[in-house]
Parts: structure tokens; C-alpha cells; sequence
């Protein structure tokens, strides 16, 4: 029996600008509990960050948890929220790399199992898109819908977009990490 591949949707909240986050970052990702197939990308709105990281897994091999450094007294609590969106499984996938320098990618969340999923598709003239599915129950979001297009062409996406309600949109870029 071939194992399925798994998505693991984290996403994290933060006011810290990206380099400080990014650091911490590196510093979580190295741990034992995180795997090193990811994608880190980032959105920024009102000085808040947030940030969506895509684990790639087989099955239910996942394990990453974003653990706080131990905290002196002179060290400041610093305030990143962790929310598991939870393992998704790949339903379409027409991207399998990551965005280049002059793309953004466009997540639509949608909560909603009964979505009908051809209105989205619809929208692929300049783009490419990925569609993941819930694998588990408790999963956050029905489906998570992942936009690949260049740059030029994210207003016209984000406008047809915003026509259909029950749907959460982020527009991301790629981070830069630092290669291990």
C-alpha cells in the first residue's frame, strides 16, 4: 500500500519584523520535532506578520512543534501565536514548485466541505492552482486553496475573489531562509 502525502498547514502570527522572526524560525526548524521538506511564506498587514508553513509528509509522520526558547528574567516574552490548520491532502496539483521571484501565491481558506470547488477553478487564466482537502476530522479548513500567478496579476485574482463569501484570502510571499 503506497502512503499518501500529507500537507501540514502552521500558521503563526507575530509582531516581530521578518528577519527576527525568520531567526527564530531557523532556530525551531532545526529541532528534532520538525521535518526539513517546508515552505515558509509570509504576509504582512497593520505591522502584523503572519506566516503559513507548508509541511510535506508521508502519511502521519508529521511532528513540528514551535517551542519557546527557555526564558530567563532578562529576556521579554516574545509573541508569536501557533494555530495547526491541520494535514490536507492533495486533490489537485498543477504547481509543484515554489514561487519564483516575481509571483505571489494567493491561499484561500474555505470552510464550507459542500464549496463547490469549479467556481475557483475558474480563475486559472494566469495562474496555477493546488487544492488541498482535509485529511483529518479536526482539520481548521474544508479546503485550502493555494493561487500561483505573477505579480501583474494578483489585483484582477483578489477582486474575483472577493465576490464569493466564506472564503479567508492571504496573499503571501516566499521567505528566504537561510540554507542549512
Amino acid at each position: 500500500m503506497k502512503d499518501e502525502k500529507i500537507v501540514q498547514f502552521v500558521s503563526f502570527e507575530t509582531t516581530l519584523d521578518s528577519e527576527e522572526f525568520i531567526a527564530k524560525w531557523e532556530q525551531y526548524r532545526r529541532s528534532v520535532n520538525s521535518n526539513l521538506d517546508f515552505t515558509l511564506q509570509q504576509s504582512e498587514k497593520n505591522d502584523k506578520f503572519r506566516y503559513i508553513a507548508q509541511h510535506r509528509s508521508v502519511g502521519g509522520e508529521f511532528k513540528f512543534t514551535f517551542t519557546k526558547a527557555v526564558k530567563s528574567s532578562h529576556t521579554p516574552e516574545v509573541g508569536i501565536k501557533e494555530k495547526q490548520a491541520g494535514g490536507y491532502s492533495i486533490l489537485q496539483l498543477e504547481r509543484t514548485n515554489d514561487a519564483h521571484k516575481d509571483e505571489s501565491k494567493i491561499f484561500v481558506f474555505l470552510t464550507d466541505a459542500t464549496t463547490d470547488l469549479d467556481v475557483y477553478r475558474q480563475f486559472t487564466a494566469h495562474t496555477k492552482l493546488n487544492i488541498y482537502e482535509a485529511y483529518y476530522e479536526n482539520c481548521q479548513y474544508a479546503y485550502i486553496l493555494e493561487f500561483f500567478m505573477k505579480d501583474k496579476f494578483v489585483a484582477e485574482l483578489l477582486e474575483q475573489l472577493k465576490q464569493y463569501d466564506g472564503a479567508e484570502i492571504g496573499m503571501f510571499k516566499e521567505c528566504t531562509l537561510q540554507v542549512a
